[in-house]
C-alpha cells in the first residue's frame, strides 16, 4: 500500500510517516515501511518542464534531500508524461535518456524506475538503455499502457522489480470519488499478476518486488493490496 503525499523535503516525509503510524495505530507501518518516490512531483522540472535537460541542480539537491531516509528510501520514479509528437519525438527522448540515466547508475543509496506513457516507445531500445544503467521499468496496470502478458518483451531490466496499480482514473471516479470501498472487481487481473510474481521469482528468486496500488484502481488501495496479498498465500 502506498500512501501518498505530496512532499518536498524528506524531514517533511518523516513528518506524515509519524502522524500516519499514529492514526493506524500499528507499528509494523513504522519498522517496515519503504517510501517510493515520484520525481513528476518533486521536482517536475526534471521530468516535464526541462524534460531531463539543464536539470542537474534539481535533481541532485532532490536525491540529497532524500538521502535522509536511508535505508527506508526505495526507489525514485521518474514519471514522464505522455509527449506530444510536436513536443517530443521517441529518438529525441532515447537520447536524453541514454545522456541522463549514467549518472544514477552508480549512485551508492538510490535506484531508479522510468514509466513512460507513449506506448509505441516500449520497445528493446528503451529497454536497452534501462539494462546498460541499472534503471527498472515501471510496470503498470493501466487504461494506457500494455501490461506484461499482452506484449512479448522481456521487461526485467535490472534487479528489483517495480509495479504500479492505476486503473481507469476517468472510468472510476464516474462510479466514485471516496475510495472508502472496493466498486471494481480486479480479482482475474490480480491474479494474473500474482501468477506473474510466481514467475518472476522460480526465474530470479531474490528479486525484490516493489508494487503500488492507487486507489483509482479498485477504488480503495488496501483493499487491493489485501485482495493481492490473499491471492499471492493461497494454494
Amino acid at each position: 500500500m502506498r500512501a501518498q503525499a505530496k512532499l518536498s523535503h524528506a524531514s517533511d516525509i518523516l513528518a506524515f510517516r509519524e502522524r500516519y503510524c499514529k492514526e493506524v495505530n500499528c507499528q509494523i507501518v513504522h519498522d517496515s515501511l519503504t517510501y517510493g518516490l515520484e520525481l513528476d512531483a518533486v521536482p517536475q522540472a526534471v521530468t516535464h518542464e526541462k524534460m531531463l535537460v539543464g536539470s542537474k541542480q534539481e535533481f541532485e539537491e532532490f536525491v540529497d534531500r532524500m538521502n535522509i531516509l536511508g535505508e527506508k528510501l526505495g526507489p525514485m520514479l521518474l514519471q514522464f508524461p505522455k509527449f506530444n509528437k510536436f513536443v517530443m519525438n521517441e529518438n529525441e527522448f532515447l537520447r536524453r535518456l541514454s545522456i541522463f540515466l549514467p549518472r544514477v547508475k552508480d549512485l551508492p543509496t538510490v535506484r531508479f524506475v522510468v514509466e513512460i506513457r507513449n506506448k509505441p516507445w516500449l520497445t528493446e531500445r528503451l529497454l536497452d538503455v534501462l539494462r546498460e544503467n541499472r534503471v527498472a521499468l515501471a510496470l503498470s496496470d493501466t487504461s494506457f499502457m500494455p501490461r506484461p502478458w499482452e506484449q512479448k518483451l522481456d521487461l526485467i531490466t535490472t534487479d528489483f522489480v517495480y509495479v504500479r496499480w492505476l486503473g481507469d482514473r476517468k472510468g472510476i471516479e464516474r462510479e466514485t470519488t471516496t475510495w472508502d470501498k472496493v466498486t471494481v472487481d480486479r480479482t482475474e487481473d490480480l491474479q494474473r499478476w500474482v501468477d506473474l510474481f510466481q514467475n518472476i521469482r522460480r526465474r530470479t528468486a531474490d528479486l525484490k518486488i516493489y508494487a503500488y496500488a492507487n486507489n483509482h484502481y479498485q477504488g480503495h488501495g488496501p483493499g487491493t493490496v489485501k485482495l493481492l496479498w490473499d491471492l499471492y498465500k493461497s494454494p
